[in-house]
């Protein structure tokens, strides 16, 4: 058996809850989700049941009080299942709601989060821009003051959640000069807002289920009691947030990569070729080896991570370190479980396929990797040590 965390017996509780729920819910709809490029309200429904959508936040908002270690259990068994339904809640929470948690006021959160915590709204996170992605503090995207209200104009792409929330955290410069040094500010803009639209769905390599659009803002007219934070402060709501999902993404690769490693050890001892089962092959069981190494790393790094933020830890350089580690090391566990496989692994009729192409986007989004490599190494040498 291999070493285990020692998680609390509310944080196990919710492992095996929400491992139950992937079991007899999700993985039995997963190429439904695939097939459709739609998640079934009915599933949302039975995973807001359960209390999924606020299981990290605290009680009086609505939530469960999980604490970012427990959300992080959750997000990996829902990616053992389906990486369109871990991303949904995912960026929910994690990027979505979070903000309104981390700067939003007393108020706000009272207006937002119990509605987003039972699941009853989802929210959407938009940062991205045509013209800014990696680049985020070159978005153009503006928001002019008018009496109680601020004018926002521009577009967002690549919004998860996009066509279906109903809560979008938009970022949007308030300062054309100062830009991303005091010049953006958060918003919380409702989607019956007039002026907001929804793009069609993006059509993608991988994630079939989660819902990508672009988001564009035409006078769309805001209420300054909807600013979130304070004025010009917005790019720090945005970067805070990411620390978050980041986080969560490693976790949903940990639980891909878990899911895959545990499907390949059961096609392994199965599969028989050259006189015996593939599993006594040296090849197949080195490859299986390299598997585990990188679960246990994903792993470590993850809820080491989890446990320090929920010590009230900054963890800006750590969940970056988090993201590019378990995205890249969740895609070696996958291709070589589809390796492992042989041509059922390329095949639509196993899920390996699948895992493969959504493992792809975690390189991507959150930030790419190329940019969590020069935050890490930004902090160590602005501090000039480990």
């Amino acid at each position: 058996m291999a070493i285990e965390f020692t998680y609390s017996e509310e944080q196990l509780m919710i492992r095996d809850m929400v491992r139950d729920f992937v079991t007899n819910e999700v993985k039995p709809r997963a190429e439904e989700i695939e097939r459709t490029d739609a998640i079934p309200k009915e599933l949302l429904g039975k995973a807001a049941e359960l209390g999924l959508f606020g299981l990290a936040f605290p009680e009086e908002y609505g939530g469960a009080g999980a604490g970012k270690v427990g959300y992080c259990l959750m997000l990996e068994e829902l990616a053992r299942g389906s990486g369109a339904v871990a991303t949904t809640i995912g960026a929910h929470q994690s990027i979505g709601a979070q903000s309104i948690f981390l700067d939003g006021t007393e108020d706000q959160k009272k207006r937002y989060l119990p509605a987003l915590c039972r699941g009853e709204q989802l929210a959407a996170y938009c940062l991205t821009e045509p013209a800014s992605g990696s680049d985020a503090a070159g978005l153009q995207t503006t928001a002019d003051p008018d009496g109680d209200s601020y004018v926002l104009n521009g577009e967002k792409i690549w919004v998860t959640n996009g066509g279906i929330a109903e809560v979008y955290i938009v970022f949007a410069l308030t300062d054309k000069a100062l830009r991303a040094h005091g010049g953006v500010t958060a918003f919380i803009v409702e989607g019956s807002f007039p002026g907001l639209k929804r793009g069609k769905p993006e059509r993608k390599m991988g994630l079939h289920g989660s819902s990508t659009t672009a988001v564009s803002l035409e006078n769309v007219r805001v209420p300054k009691s909807n600013v979130l934070g304070e004025i010009g402060k917005g790019f720090i709501t945005a970067m805070r947030a990411l620390d978050v999902g980041r986080l969560s993404l490693g976790a949903g690769c940990c639980g891909a990569a878990k899911e895959m490693i545990d499907v390949s050890i059961k096609y392994a001892q199965e599969r028989r070729a050259f006189g015996g089962p593939i599993a006594e092959k040296e090849a197949i069981q080195f490859m299986l080896a390299e598997m585990a190494a990188d679960i246990y790393v994903m792993e470590s790094i993850v809820y080491r991570t989890a446990w320090a933020y929920d010590a009230g830890q900054k963890i800006s350089r750590e969940a970056a370190i988090v993201k590019f580690v378990c995205s890249e090391a969740g895609e070696r566990v996958v291709d070589k479980a589809l390796q492992i496989h042989g041509g059922m692994g390329y095949s639509a009729e196993l899920p390996v396929e699948r895992y493969y192409r959504d493992a792809r986007v975690n390189r991507i989004f959150e930030g790419t990797n190329e940019i969590q490599r020069l935050i890490v190494a930004t902090d160590l040498l602005k501090k000039g040590r480990y």
